[in-house]
């Protein structure tokens, strides 16, 4: 008797670090090695482009250790940007690329798709992979660096200090030479490689909102306590360097505006509170698409649970309470009530089935990504030496 054939499986297509111009370009010039190999090597080229002409060229133009009243060695911001926040953008490409890939193979591997909607599935993979590859969208990205992210940089002139890239000469802004590299090279490398992340992201989550209109086939007696979906959970920990490269760039535009223009950390609440309230939003926003079909499957598993249990506790009751028929059977080590139990136990995973599939820990663990890079930023109010003694005196 033939089996009935399995649907064709493309989810070690699914990528979110692959495809696109720019993937094009790392493989003509030997930065990638394909998939993803090389990472050391194209995070040393790609900040060294953005950073070391800098250097070189403010040492030249006498204002990276001095003649500005902010010159280059002090701009936070800048070695902050170009060399930890823009490693990180580069380094999630690999990390989203091996844990997006395992967990799109989850929805098959689990039988959450059924077999007659795999090939709707795979379209989905298919198209996803086709807009990730667009050429258009990523000159779209280009011109939107050159116009408005160059009109941004602009506008909120930086401290409004004069400093190794600029000054502001009758309410023009006139560039030194690192400046040109800086906004014409520099920042809009870093722009680029950043609104191409929220690009992917956009297209995860229109993939997964393509998955959430299928059939899926859920089971609210599942042990993870998400019909299935828990899985879904872990995309958490894949994005976790592109949410750590947001937060680091935030504490050294901050450090750099207490260092240099005489701010305080209380200036910037609003600020620190609104990146981690966006940095715990951007990967959970997903995986609501789910809520209604995890709703449903606790609804109907635990309703049909429900039939089974009350028929099974029914015909316990009639042996062993009632008594109505005859039973020789002893009590003691009886398997009915290890059933019942069982049975009690299978029935209180539906009721506390959730209808998410991340829990309070996937919360935890996002608060802690968007806030570590902050902590280091309250040693510009309480010293160093007040912290320790605080710890001494607690230890000892």
């Amino acid at each position: 008797m033939n089996s009935k054939p399995e649907a064709w499986d493309n989810t070690d297509d699914f990528s979110l670090g692959l495809g696109g111009p720019l993937y094009q370009i790392y493989l003509s010039t030997r930065l990638v090695k394909h998939p993803l190999l090389l990472l050391k090597r194209r995070i040393f080229v790609i900040c060294s482009l953005a950073w070391l002409p800098l250097l070189l060229l403010s040492v030249l133009g006498g204002t990276a250790f001095g003649g500005v009243k902010l010159p280059f060695i002090f701009d936070m911001d800048v070695h902050v940007r170009f060399l930890v926040s823009l490693a990180l953008l580069i380094y999630a490409e690999s990390i989203a690329h091996e844990q997006i890939k395992i967990i799109v193979k989850q929805f098959l591997s689990c039988n959450i798709i059924p077999l007659n909607h795999r090939p709707q599935f795979n379209f989905a993979i298919a198209s996803a992979m086709r807009i990730r590859n667009s050429v258009a969208v990523e000159v779209i990205l280009i011109v939107l660096v050159f116009t408005l992210g160059h009109w941004i940089s602009v506008k909120y002139f930086p401290l409004g200090v004069s400093n190794w890239y600029a000054d502001k000469i009758n309410n023009t802004v006139q560039y030194t030479p690192a400046g040109y590299w800086y906004v014409f090279v520099s920042l809009p490398l870093f722009q680029f490689i950043l609104l191409r992340w929220y690009f992917r992201i956009g297209i995860w989550y229109g993939f997964l909102w393509k998955v959430s209109r299928f059939p899926l086939q859920l089971n609210s007696l599942h042990p993870d306590k998400a019909g299935g979906l828990g899985f879904l959970a872990n995309s958490v920990y894949a994005f976790a360097p592109l949410l750590l490269a947001h937060s680091v760039l935030l504490g050294g535009m901050i450090l750099n505006r207490i260092w240099n223009a005489g701010a305080s950390l209380a200036d910037f609440q609003v600020e620190m509170i609104s990146i981690i309230l966006f940095l715990i939003i951007l990967p959970l926003v997903p995986m609501l698409f789910f809520v209604l079909p995890m709703a449903k499957a606790k609804r109907v598993g635990t309703l049909k649970y429900d039939v089974v249990a009350n028929r099974y506790v029914s015909e316990f009751r009639q042996k062993w309470i009632e008594a109505k028929t005859k039973n020789n059977e002893t009590l003691l080590g009886s398997q009915d009530i290890q059933a019942l139990a069982d049975l009690a136990n299978s029935f209180g995973v539906s009721i506390q089935m959730r209808v998410l599939p991340f829990d309070k820990h996937s919360i935890i663990a996002l608060m802690f990504l968007a806030a570590l890079p902050l902590f280091p930023l309250i040693l510009t109010i309480i010293p160093v030496e007040k912290i320790m003694q605080q710890v001494f005196s607690i230890i000892f």
